[in-house]
């Protein structure tokens, strides 16, 4: 998850469920099958989820078995971060997985990406894809956990501490148990499996295109081109147990400015005689929030555009010769993206050539669009997530951070969801993602396997009759 050109809850070992643990749920049935026990409103909500099959009791029993390997998986990608187009140790653990799981592994892909395909012997089908972000912060952990990150690594030229502050350990290790469970029971399997995991998405620094985009531009999601792509992302401040979705506009776009407004330097005492680029910041600081607050139709386009750095001078008394400051921009519409980032050019160039200045805006290349869930997916797939989650299922809100599965769901309908590693009762306490206080309640993770699974085993139509 992206919010700036850098960088959500305590672990807890014991079950969710004092009376009964969920190895021992998903051992009795999957949640339809098991309505006498969840009570009246899951009841309902599994009920809504449609008939389960009996594949959906075969992978929710694999999923229980799995799960401390899966976990330990985590542990082991959370102590070992690696940042951006560097996570050859973790791109390397999971391609040796697949290949010995009998996948179709090509490596190297967009620097360290790996992509795994598996073909279903159960008839034919579609090509369903799932992803899995691999890439770490520059962030210091403070949790103080056995499997804590004590990583370093260089960012920008300087030595940095490494963490995994939004949760790409938890979904590559989803991804690694669903990759063998799936191949244990690709008999049963209709269609094309083809897993991505992938490097650089909480992009690069200087402007470098990596991450989704590069994938995409080199062929990922061709050669077989995917008939949907799903992606999943862990969040803080959502409980055990809880899933959220949202049709259409998931995740807002996001993209970086540099502006550089040069003056001409002058002594503090006199500046009639020089150029102050100082005061023709503050104009421009102001009035670019009249591009959201007065050009842009809030109720269609939500919008935002901040500064978070603005750098210049050296002493008191000296007016200097230029201000170099940076920003972000985000929205969830295409055609309110290009213009804003056109209008912000020009309204800066002409209130600098307006006050004898000159202002230069530099857009970043490497921006990220907005998620666009498929409204007919997410409609065809939100039963198959209340068949998981029950309850727990539940349309939710679109977000203010980026992502760049985005890439993907340009090339084939997506379907892009957040599963809840928050200890109940304890969301509100949650540190957020990017936090180097994040943490993970390690109970949510099965809910994210089990989520990938059904839906590999819905939408391939697999457990049905030909």
């Amino acid at each position: 998850m992206h919010n700036t050109v850098e960088g959500i809850s305590a672990f807890r070992a014991e079950e969710v469920t004092p009376q009964m643990s969920r190895r021992n749920f998903l051992g009795l049935a999957c949640a339809c099958c098991a309505v006498s026990l969840l009570g009246p409103d899951i009841a309902f909500a599994a009920a809504e989820a449609g008939e389960a099959r009996p594949i959906h009791k075969t992978l929710d029993d694999a999923a229980a078995a799995i799960e401390q390997k899966m976990i330990d998986w985590r542990r082991d990608i959370h102590q070992n971060p690696e940042l951006g187009n560097m996570e050859t140790r973790t791109s390397k653990l999971v391609a040796e997985h697949l290949k010995a799981l009998g996948y179709d592994v090509k490596e190297g892909v967009a620097v360290t990406g790996v992509v795994g395909l598996l073909k279903g012997e159960g008839g034919d089908g579609p090509v369903i894809a799932l992803r899995a972000d691999m890439d770490a912060l520059p962030v210091k952990e403070v949790v103080d956990l056995p499997f804590a990150s004590k990583a370093k690594s260089t960012y920008l030229g300087k030595e940095v501490d490494v963490m995994h502050a939004c949760g790409h350990d938890c979904h590559v290790a989803i991804l690694m148990a669903a990759a063998e469970i799936l191949a244990a029971q690709k008999k049963d399997l209709k269609g094309t499996i083809k897993l991505i995991f992938q490097p650089a998405e909480e992009n690069l620094p200087n402007g470098e295109i990596g991450g989704a985009r590069l994938m995409v531009d080199q062929g990922v999601m061709e050669d077989p081109k995917p008939d949907a792509v799903f992606g999943l992302h862990v969040a803080a401040g959502l409980g055990v147990g809880q899933v959220r979705y949202v049709s259409g506009p998931s995740s807002a776009s996001s993209d970086t400015f540099r502006m550089v407004v040069t003056g001409k330097q002058t002594h503090g005492a006199m500046p009639w005689n020089g150029v102050d680029p100082i005061a023709v910041s503050a104009q421009i600081i102001t009035a670019m929030q009249t591009l959201v607050s007065r050009e842009t139709n809030l109720v269609e386009a939500p919008s935002v555009v901040t500064v978070g750095t603005i750098n210049g001078g050296v002493r008191q008394n000296i007016i200097p010769d230029k201000i170099e400051m940076s920003g972000t921009f985000r929205t969830y519409n295409d055609g309110v993206r290009e213009r804003i980032k056109q209008r912000l050019s020009d309204l800066a160039g002409n209130i600098a050539e307006g006050m004898n200045a000159k202002a230069e805006v530099i857009w970043e290349p490497n921006g990220y669009p907005s998620i666009i869930n498929d409204a007919a997916l997410v409609e065809r797939m939100a039963p198959t997530l209340a068949r998981v989650a029950a309850a727990g299922a539940k349309v939710g809100t679109k977000g203010a951070a980026s992502e760049d599965f985005s890439y993907f769901a340009q090339k084939a309908p997506g379907m892009f969801f957040s599963v809840g590693i928050s200890t109940p009762g304890k969301e509100k306490e949650s540190a957020p993602n990017h936090s180097p206080s994040f943490q993970v309640d390690e109970a949510g993770l099965i809910y994210g396997l089990r989520s990938m699974l059904h839906i590999v085993a819905d939408f391939t139509g697999s457990g049905q009759a030909a």
